[in-house]
């Protein structure tokens, strides 16, 4: 008799666009007020195991703006004191790889970009590149294939979106697209990869495979960001 395992719940944030003032506003939008919400939302969700951040935390590019990021969960855990779920990160365009890294150094943040559990393996690849727009190098992918466990499935996250979504963000989206499709598909022979998660768009989409690019081989789930959403109109 098989036995059915128990489901994986993780919670993806991302865009936060934080300045180091707490009162800056965003486009007019309290942008540290609707993180603080996001965080609470999800510290009341019991059966939430992990939080996956998919970068831009910063709008003005401040060493306080990261440390703002930082109290929101600080503040949270005094709010909510069982609240204990691990939070991996990638940088966004917006972000600085050293200043993540310097102030998301203490729990609950984990700096791994592997995370294996029973039956699913989550990856976290860079798509920063020296412009707004992202790239994925070929040797991130070649480590991506490497490090892939054949025996899981396999969700990965990254912040800049891999197929058009039709509006004025497609400028600033992955430059290289048509070799990432290629890559993936090749590594996803066995149809492994289960999805692609990305942030960069400030709006929640669920795209299924083969219908934004031929070579698509995967769903890709956009995530809403917690600052602003854009309007496709503009």
């Amino acid at each position: 008799m098989s036995i059915k395992a128990k489901p994986i719940k993780i919670a993806q944030i991302s865009d936060c666009h934080l300045f180091g003032d707490i009162n800056s506003l965003h486009h007019g939008v309290d942008v540290y007020k609707n993180l603080t919400k996001v965080i609470h939302h999800i510290s009341t969700s019991s059966d939430i195991e992990l939080i996956v951040f998919t970068g831009d935390l910063t709008q003005d590019h401040s060493d306080e703006s990261y440390q703002r990021f930082v109290d929101v969960f600080e503040k949270q855990k005094v709010i909510t004191p069982e609240f204990s779920v691990p939070v991996y990160y990638l940088a966004g365009n917006h972000d600085e790889l050293i200043l993540l890294d310097k102030y998301l150094s203490k729990t609950p943040f984990n700096a791994d970009k592997t995370i294996n559990l029973a039956q699913w393996q989550l990856q976290l690849i860079q798509s920063k590149s020296d412009t707004p727009a992202g790239l994925v190098s070929d040797e991130t992918l070649k480590q991506l294939k490497c490090d892939m466990h054949e025996d899981k499935y396999q969700l990965i996250f990254m912040h800049h979106h891999p197929v058009d979504v039709g509006f004025f963000i497609d400028k600033h989206g992955l430059k290289n697209k048509d070799m990432f499709w290629q890559s993936i598909s090749k590594i996803n022979l066995q149809d492994m990869i289960k999805g692609i998660a990305c942030g960069h768009i400030h709006r929640g989409l669920n795209i299924p495979a083969c219908s934004a690019n031929k070579n698509q081989s995967a769903t890709v789930f956009t995530c809403p960001a917690t600052s602003i959403q854009f309007d496709p109109e503009q």
